[in-house]
């Protein structure tokens, strides 16, 4: 219609005046513009223009049977799950028979299975060994015992408040790097020869790991837990004591089981120094006498008192963590 009221739109008859410029066509006042001259416009396109600027997907194969044995976090029949145990155990013995053999079963450099058992039995006929074990467990339960005593309120702390872990985390960070062996020259000193020194050394060895440790398991409550014993009307000691410990008792145990084994490291450490009697003590008095029979009679029996305590412990975890399976 002439005289279009429709202001920058321009009509069929209007006319085209200096001050309005020229028509503009539809697709320029979109932006767009035709194909060039010869192209192909999308409408004309192929059915698979638009995907061939993308890699084709490659072909995967159909994933393999495997055995359930090697299939991740999957239970294995309880006869697979024995004979792998058996194996552990075997295999490590034959290997050590063989060496043994191949250096022509020479007890002063590696004595056979065989020999480091003989030497056993005449260790435990002696009363020698019986001794050495009890002293070595006493010192464990002292110096270990006493560790666990403040390492888990002290993690408990930590994990379960803010201002704990602000207060302590620092300094049982850096504590931790310090080598308890390097205070050994200190401990005598300080406290003498005696058994004092050897129950400090187990303590230092092993406070600063579990007070950690156990902070990570006390942590590792969820937010839920605790926003619902709020919800529910729980005061800040109920929560602590029915909701956060008891979810934490299975890492915590976890915790002593794992520094349980420094512990026993750090109890011949201890006996090598100035001591009387201990597992440790009968191994430097062996390597004294060239006896290598007996240190690795002595060593046997430290790894079966370290597997009965881990299995121990393992046992109370799934009793008090059955919720966790």
């Amino acid at each position: 219609m002439p005289g279009s009221s429709v202001p920058g739109v321009l009509v069929a008859g209007d006319a085209v005046s200096p001050e309005r410029g020229p028509a503009v066509a539809p697709e320029d006042l979109t932006g767009s513009s035709g194909p060039a001259d010869g192209a192909v416009g999308p409408e004309h396109a192929g059915p698979g223009a638009g995907a061939a600027a993308f890699a084709p997907l490659p072909r995967r194969q159909p994933p393999r049977r495997v055995p359930r044995v090697f299939a991740i976090r999957a239970p294995i029949p309880r006869p697979s799950r024995l004979a792998l145990t058996a194996l552990s155990v075997l295999v490590p013995l034959a290997l050590w028979q063989v060496l043994s053999v191949a250096i022509d079963g020479r007890p002063d450099y590696l004595p056979s299975p065989a020999q480091a058992w003989a030497a056993g039995l005449d260790l435990a006929r002696d009363g020698l060994l019986l001794g050495d074990t009890l002293a070595s467990i006493r010192r464990v339960l002292l110096g270990f015992g006493l560790a666990v005593a403040v390492s888990v309120p002290l993690g408990i702390a930590m994990g379960a408040f803010q201002a704990g872990r602000a207060t302590f985390e620092p300094v049982i960070g850096l504590l931790r790097y310090l080598p308890a062996s390097a205070f050994i020259p200190l401990l005598a000193l300080w406290l003498g020869i005696d058994e004092m020194s050897k129950v400090a050394l187990l303590f230092l060895g092993t406070v600063f790991f579990n007070t950690l440790m156990t902070a990570d398991a006390v942590r590792r409550t969820p937010d839920a837990l605790v926003d619902v014993s709020y919800t529910l009307g729980a005061r800040r000691g109920e929560v602590l004591r029915k909701v956060v410990i008891p979810h934490s008792l299975p890492g915590i145990l976890d915790a002593i089981r794992v520094n349980a084994a420094a512990a026993w490291n750090f109890v011949v450490v201890a006996e090598l120094f100035a001591a009387e009697e201990g597992l440790g003590y009968r191994i430097v008095r062996s390597q004294r006498f060239n006896q290598i029979d007996r240190i690795f009679a002595v060593l046997v029996v430290i790894a079966l008192i370290g597997l009965t305590i881990d299995i121990a412990l393992r046992l109370l975890r799934d009793r008090v963590g059955r919720w966790t399976s």
